[in-house]
């Protein structure tokens, strides 16, 4: 199985930004840069692991920025980008990945599916690299110090570069550490690891990406509502009770005197959350991702349901802002379940459990929840997606 190790930097104090925090750590929605960033490559299927390069004397502001994520320590960085870089190379040697995606802390906007394009360009035969970038639409003029123009540059195969940068990680690596040296005697660093591959003879390729993935540099860069929007969507659903001993409720088997019946594990709490994200990128209903009449979905659990839901939206460029669920049914008491559903939940759709919430109610003994002869569940996703 192939490996690829993200590889975050987060070392700068962004002094074009202004303002008492470096950048990465500034509030954009509610929430750090940084982990925008985070949660972004952790809806990225292809990525295997995740690691943070940031200051000496930042660590606060990390541990605040990536609470309830999971991640390993973070790295420390040095005085320039290109060392920063090569010091959490070093810290991912002995584990070695077959690849590594560079990306700037104070790039939020990336989309999954951009992340996963720049590493299959990669992992191409012959390549030892590639870059994510957009291709220069404006006209480019050279002007003197007086700003008087001299020239007309031409703009034929000229690309703006962004990050993922993704390699070969021994490759990669070798390149840094030759060109640590060369800075040490010439005085000089690289701006970026493609030019650090570049100057190592490597082969590193151009891939289309998003003019949405801006990085910030002013706080001005931080109006996202010009690239994104916010979207909502309900998600319903019923099952009747037969026997057995447990109830699947949002992934966590709830002891009851029936079970729910149904095709799969009849899940209702997931297959509710699962309409909803569906609902989000008007991708239809459950039914038709994973029919009823197929015998390869007999019996099986859920989670792959809601997870298939969320990858979807993933590879748009979206992500989950709020997942809200509310059981309907007399009994099993769902309140001494209600952390393990949370927990439960935010693990299969990838996000932190502050972003869900789980409620129950009765319907006071009317309808057929109340007769006992079944449970429903509502649900509502609030996502954001790149505008169209």
């Amino acid at each position: 199985m192939t490996t690829c190790t993200a590889l975050i930097v987060a070392a700068g104090r962004g002094s074009r930004f202004g303002g008492p925090l470096p950048k990465q750590y500034a509030l954009l929605n509610g929430f750090p840069i940084l982990r925008h960033t985070l949660l972004a490559y952790q809806a990225t299927a292809q990525i295997n692991a995740l690691r943070v390069v940031i200051a000496a004397g930042d660590e606060s502001l990390y541990d605040a920025a990536v609470q309830g994520l999971g991640l390993a320590l973070p790295i420390h960085g040095g005085a320039s980008r290109q060392q920063s870089v090569l010091n959490g190379l070093e810290a991912l040697a002995r584990e070695a990945p077959d690849f590594v995606a560079i990306h700037d802390g104070a790039r939020p906007f990336v989309r999954p599916a951009d992340i996963a394009g720049c590493l299959a360009a990669a992992a191409a035969k012959g390549v030892d690299g590639a870059v994510l970038g957009v291709p220069l639409a404006d006209t480019l003029k050279r002007a003197d110090r007086d700003g008087r123009v001299i020239e007309t540059v031409p703009r034929a195969n000229l690309w703006r570069a962004q990050t993922p940068q993704i390699f070969r990680f021994e490759p990669l690596l070798a390149a840094h550490r030759a060109a640590a040296t060369l800075a040490e005697n010439e005085g000089t660093a690289l701006t970026d690891d493609a030019a650090v591959a570049e100057r190592a003879g490597l082969k590193v390729v151009m891939v289309a990406g998003s003019d949405d993935n801006r990085k910030i540099t002013t706080s001005d860069d931080l109006d996202r509502s010009s690239v994104m929007e916010t979207r909502t969507a309900l998600g319903f659903d019923v099952h009747g009770f037969a026997s057995g001993s447990a109830v699947m409720l949002g992934g966590v088997a709830i002891p009851h005197s029936q079970a729910l019946a149904g095709h799969s594990d009849a899940d209702v709490a997931l297959h509710a959350l699962t309409d909803a994200i569906l609902g989000t990128i008007a991708a239809g209903d459950i039914g038709k991702h994973f029919p009823p009449s197929d015998p390869q979905w007999r019996g099986v659990s859920s989670d792959r349901f809601l997870r298939h839901a969320v990858d979807l939206l993933a590879a748009q460029g979206g992500r989950i802002v709020h997942l809200d669920l509310t059981v309907v049914c007399e009994a099993p008491r769902v309140g001494p379940h209600r952390e393990a559903m949370v927990s439960s939940i935010a693990k299969i759709a990838g996000v932190v459990p502050d972003r869900v919430s789980v409620k129950a109610t009765t319907t006071e003994g009317l309808g057929f929840t109340g007769r006992r002869e079944g449970i429903a569940a509502q649900a509502i996703a609030t996502v954001e997606l790149p505008r169209s």
